[in-house]
């Protein structure tokens, strides 16, 4: 129980970050805006050294003997930072996992309703999870299962990667397809 709260006392404290007048050290090494540093300097003086320049006093690295503070605008600061981290999380998103399903049976027509299904699917940056079902019986029929799905690659090469190729799991056959990365030359 003490480990606990000793590591939720050690995370806030790294969390807070001191800023002008919460910086409790006698004395600190100050950097400026362009990473030139000023020397060493009381901390009140660099507080103040601070509010002339429009600027905040932020505590970096208080390992250090003396402590190193940077002249910041904490609130621009803290923004982009926000932003950066956002952004991040845009970029993360990757692409869905989008599932086409069929039975070996199918009609050429609903064929080429699945086959226009997975081109869009394709086209929109997704990846496509062709899944083939077999009931009762039509297990014994893998070798037509697996004709359409290589049918549905050749279709789809012009614009797709076989990631997976057919596989078996249980009573289905699985294909997984993603989409081609066209050069910009």
């Amino acid at each position: 129980m003490l480990g606990g709260e000793l590591l939720k006392y050690k995370s806030s404290k790294e969390s807070h970050i001191l800023i002008n007048e919460n910086i409790n050290f006698p004395c600190v090494r100050v950097v400026d805006v362009t990473g030139k540093q000023l020397g060493i300097l009381d901390t009140r003086q660099a507080v103040e050294y601070a509010k002339n320049q429009g600027v905040d006093l932020v505590l970096v690295n208080e390992i250090s003997d003396p402590p190193v503070c940077k002249l910041i605008d904490y609130g621009k600061h803290k923004f982009i930072v926000e932003k950066r981290v956002k952004e991040g999380r845009k970029k993360q998103s990757g692409a869905l996992v989008k599932e086409v399903k069929m039975t070996y049976k199918i009609n050429e027509h609903d064929y080429e309703t699945r086959l226009n299904q997975a081109f869009k699917f394709l086209k929109s940056g997704n990846k496509v999870k062709v899944t083939l079902t077999f009931k009762g019986r039509e297990i014994q029929h893998l070798s037509l299962g697996t004709m359409l799905l290589n049918r549905l690659m050749t279709d789809l090469q012009q614009i797709a990667e076989v990631k997976r190729s057919p596989y078996q799991d249980g009573k289905t056959m699985i294909l997984i397809l993603t989409p081609k990365i066209v050069d910009p030359q």
